[in-house]
């Protein structure tokens, strides 16, 4: 398959082409880097995209900005870079990409632990999370078999708390996280929301 990778030079995105590119044609995107670049903020820049590309039979989204702070310092600027690029980017992708996936292929997004167990300084994220959840499982009613559609949740990743001075014990490295994304592109859920954990 051709599989196009939003965010493929990140941590997870990086892995997930690691596990995906010895069975499949694989297109990085980044944000600055990679074989193509795309603003996930920009439907244009998106619509520039798939021009570009041409015709796919999978992407994966592992981008998305949305700012980790207190409820009580989150400003209208926090709330538009989460509604902006981690949700509506995402589904921008959805909404662009359907028309250059092939029939019975599969887009694929990126929400993440926090929808379902929120933490302190995790509002705005949160919210983005769990809107994608709910947007997959509706957006899933209605394309049906033509297009596969389903959103991976990853709890926090090894590498990225290492980084962070954080203790990583408690995570999943990226390469057991991109087990999930794997099962999403080559299976055949739809609607779904695939929580890496039981992927491990």
């Amino acid at each position: 398959m051709k599989v196009m990778i939003v965010g493929a030079t990140g941590t997870i995105g990086s892995a997930v082409v690691d596990l995906l590119s010895s069975d499949h044609e694989i297109i990085r995107v980044g944000h600055k880097d990679g074989d193509h670049q795309v603003d996930l903020g920009s439907q244009d820049s998106i619509a520039e995209l798939f021009e570009d590309v041409g015709p796919v039979d999978a992407v994966v989204s592992t981008a998305g900005a949305a700012a980790f702070r207190p409820f009580s310092e989150l400003d209208d600027a926090d709330y538009d870079l989460a509604l902006s690029n981690k949700l509506m980017g995402q589904i921008n992708l959805v909404r662009v990409g359907r028309g250059y996936v092939s029939e019975g292929g599969s887009i694929t997004l990126t929400s993440g632990m926090l929808a379902q167990h929120p933490m302190p300084g995790s509002v705005a994220i949160s919210l983005a999370n769990g809107a994608l959840e709910s947007f997959t499982k509706a957006a899933a009613l209605e394309t049906g078999d033509a297009l596969r559609v389903n959103t991976v949740s990853p709890v926090f990743v090894k590498e990225t708390m290492a980084m962070m001075g954080m203790d990583p014990e408690p995570g999943t490295s990226a390469a057991d996280t991109a087990k999930a994304y794997k099962v999403a592109v080559e299976g055949d859920a739809n609607g779904a929301t695939l929580h890496v954990r039981d992927y491990v």
